[in-house]
């Protein structure tokens, strides 16, 4: 009867869940923290993780390589989610933890969903259980733990950005799903690469999404008569509920290279044209937004900086008020940074002190700019100068001449 209900249980659940890899070999995307040499898989390998926040958008694995780094370690694994848990909660799992650890000697893995949700008070309350090591934090999150989490946290953890996964990674984990008993193999899945491409692309980097599409077609699509499930990319359409780009990938990167020149030129009504043709071709706004943003410092700069708070505030009207009244706001971004004043030295500085830094790693910074010295005495604190300003070296002697700054008439 366990066996039934269990079986029962497990069919029901999404296809997602059910496709969790169980092992790193079969981790899709994150190449940058998990590929080979990389920090975290050496971390996960050695059986000891620390407390660590995985931070990025959803679909990207942050749950999944938390319960595979629980596994691994054969440690407890306890979860909970920061909107509908607190201060009392987290004690319970403290508590238990520290009995496990002084009984057994086994750790325990707190993975903590949506954690910049928490308030100071119940981050507070994980601080003890943490500084005694019963418990390894795995928080998990949207937003960058930098600015919606406590220092205190922050400070106590690692942090690793998850990256939007690769639409050549999304396709191995959809035909994964398609060949596994655990997954779509009794459907008998017959999907031609135009769908296969769709549901990988506009999905948005997000594996969750790709595979409940995919699930989707496979349930309510009828089998033919040689008893195969035939998905095509009108199909895949319908079951993502996106609109399908119609334009192959040539097209699209033409047409977007002329709206950012566009919007460097100053031509308000190509760059509005441009961007209409990719929105009206499936293209979604938001990334039309990001590409304003990008030129707001790159092509605008010192010139009028107020144009990089009207294209963030673009992305923002987007994300919170749908395409229909969000393009306005586009509009307006679109059409205030072809109007404003251009500078590009926003970007020249930027490639040359990224260059420097490369160049000049180990270079020496003056003895009185260091903390805590005794040459910090000569510093020269610019307050206490009329004007709050006075003359002193802050480079290093290697670079005290180099100005990053060309300005322009």
């Amino acid at each position: 009867m366990d066996n039934l209900f269990a079986n029962l249980h497990n069919n029901l659940k999404p296809l997602a869940d059910k496709m969790r890899p169980k092992i790193l070999n079969d981790f899709v995307g994150q190449q940058h923290i998990l590929g080979e040499g990389k920090l975290l898989r050496r971390l996960i390998q050695s059986q000891k993780v620390p407390s660590v926040i995985f931070w990025g958008p959803p679909g990207t694995g942050k749950t999944t390589l938390a319960q595979m780094i629980a596994d691994s370690s054969n440690s407890n694994f306890v979860k909970l989610n920061a909107i509908s848990s607190g201060v009392a909660d987290a004690k319970e799992v403290i508590e238990k933890a520290k009995k496990d650890f002084e009984m057994y000697g086994k750790r325990t893995y707190l993975l903590l969903d949506e954690c910049h949700r928490w308030s100071k008070a119940q981050s507070d309350s994980l601080l003890a259980g943490l500084e005694s090591g019963h418990i390894c934090l795995i928080g998990s999150t949207t937003e960058s733990p930098y600015y919606a989490m406590t220092r205190q946290i922050v400070s106590r953890c690692s942090v690793f950005e998850f990256k939007r996964v690769e639409v050549a990674d999304i396709k191995k984990a959809l035909l994964r799903a398609i060949s596994a008993e655990e997954g779509l193999k009794h459907y008998n899945i017959k999907i031609d690469e135009d769908a296969l491409a769709y549901f990988a692309t506009a999905c948005g980097g997000d594996v969750r999404s790709a595979l409940n599409g995919l699930e989707i077609g496979a349930i309510t699509t009828h089998k033919n008569a040689s008893g195969e499930t035939v998905i095509t990319k009108d199909i895949a359409v319908e079951c993502l509920q996106k609109k399908a780009l119609s334009l192959n990938e040539d097209v699209f990167y033409h047409i977007t290279s002329a709206f950012c020149k566009s919007l460097r030129g100053s031509d308000a009504t190509a760059a509005l044209y441009y961007a209409f043709r990719l929105i009206e071709a499936g293209c979604e706004a938001q990334y039309l937004a990001r590409r304003c943003i990008a030129h707001a410092s790159e092509d605008v700069g010192m010139a009028d900086s107020h144009a990089l708070t009207i294209a963030c505030n673009a992305l923002y009207a987007l994300d919170n008020l749908g395409v229909a009244e969000g393009t306005l706001a586009l509009s307006h971004a679109i059409i205030y940074i072809c109007n404003a004043k251009k500078d590009n030295s926003v970007v020249v500085a930027r490639g040359m002190a990224m260059d420097d830094a490369q160049n000049h790693p180990d270079d020496n910074i003056p003895d009185y700019l260091k903390n805590h010295t005794e040459a910090s005495k000569n510093y020269k604190y610019p307050h206490d100068y009329e004007g709050g300003v006075v003359e002193q070296q802050y480079l290093p002697n290697s670079l005290k001449n180099r100005n990053y700054l060309k300005k322009k008439d």
